[in-house]
């Protein structure tokens, strides 16, 4: 993304609404502004862009619901609060999107769903799937049995891996501030709001300031989603969620907030962090046939073109593709196992569903899931 006029070309977006928007102070849940950013999100969606909400809030409306002035340190206790907030948070959500006749579906991960490539590929598949049936996915972070200090770090965070996961174009982070200032406006009147810079850049965490009370995340943790975002080629654009009818003017490419830009393409950066990701844990043996459409034509490798199948790998790992010559010409996260690929190879993909018993996906292996060498 190299500066704001592009936003109106963008197709996929990830939008994070952080809790001391969502959270008022005399009735818990912020009714009024949830409906404003459905609201933005349906004429999102209008204009064929597609929608992920990151939505913070459970454990700050269990607080609120609760009682509890502050958040607690024990563990038990923020389960408990993440467990009665998440009700009243799907609840509101669905009733906003059903003013549109919308269809939202809850989708509650945790770190461990991310790092497992198993896992990670059935949540992708998950969401793809959800956003291709016109269904608004609504994600949070399990944090009702997460067990690591019940954190992906914060909300921000996992929206980047959720930007990550389905190659968002845009990630945007609603906060209650304007977005990025040279210093620390509540205290410098002279404080200078930074329009653009490049995700990653280290001179920007020297202004970032501490976390909010009712949140985990800050300014810092924000500026470290953009990077992880960047690494799949993300833009983030981190601005004020009470502005009015904030997201189109941003999707439009008005100045608001501040824009984190990535470097390289989308796909090339996205495709560098697979390949540094893992080492591959099985070869696929391809015919020529299948060896020129990935090397020439950049096209996702499908069974039939796959002629002998090496090594132990389960779905979601790496996996190296093999020339007739035995010569490594592309790797990337395969859809099957290796038992269920030594069984379709060979055959054409609408015979998969009767040679394991299910649809999976048609490809052994998705081109935006390979890296060529």
């Amino acid at each position: 993304m190299s500066d704001r006029k592009k936003l109106c070309e963008t197709k996929r977006w990830v939008v994070k609404v952080g809790s001391a928007l969502l959270t008022s102070d005399d009735s818990g849940l912020n009714a009024g502004m949830v409906q404003t950013w459905v609201d933005q999100i349906v004429q999102l969606r209008q204009l064929q862009l597609e929608v992920v909400l990151v939505s913070s809030g459970a454990v700050a409306v269990g607080m609120r619901r609760l009682g509890w002035p502050r958040r607690p340190h024990e563990l038990y206790r923020l389960q408990a609060a993440a467990a009665i907030g998440q009700m009243g948070l799907t609840q509101l959500y669905e009733s906003a999107f059903k003013t549109h006749a919308i269809h939202s579906a809850q989708v509650l991960l945790t770190n461990s769903d991310l790092a497992d490539r198993q896992r990670y590929l059935n949540a992708r598949s998950t969401l793809r799937g959800l956003l291709d049936l016109g269904i608004v996915p609504v994600v949070n972070e399990n944090d009702a049995v997460v067990t690591d200090e019940i954190r992906f770090g914060d909300n921000d965070t996992l929206a980047a891996l959720v930007a990550n996961l389905i190659e968002a174009e845009v990630l945007v982070l609603l906060t209650d501030q304007a977005g990025l200032y040279n210093a620390d406006p509540r205290v410098r009147s002279d404080a200078e709001l930074i329009s653009e810079a490049q995700a990653g850049d280290t001179h920007l965490y020297e202004m970032a300031g501490p976390a909010g009370t009712v949140g985990r995340g800050g300014m810092r943790t924000k500026l470290e989603a953009a990077q992880k975002a960047a690494r799949s080629g993300t833009a983030t654009i981190i601005a004020d969620g009470a502005l009015p009818n904030i997201l189109p003017r941003v999707r439009q490419g008005e100045d608001l907030g501040t824009l984190l830009k990535s470097s390289g393409t989308r796909l090339a950066a996205r495709k560098q962090w697979l390949a540094s990701q893992l080492q591959a844990r099985g070869n696929l043996h391809l015919d020529n046939g299948a060896t020129r459409v990935l090397t020439r034509e950049g096209r996702s490798l499908l069974p039939v073109g796959v002629k002998q199948v090496e090594g132990d790998f389960k779905r979601g790992e790496l996996v190296s593709c093999l020339s007739p010559e035995g010569v490594q010409v592309a790797r990337g996260l395969v859809n099957y196992s290796s038992s269920e690929a030594l069984r379709i190879i060979g055959h054409a993909s609408d015979e998969i569903e009767g040679l394991l018993g299910y649809a999976g996906e048609p490809e052994l292996i998705h081109r935006d899931n390979m890296v060529l060498l």
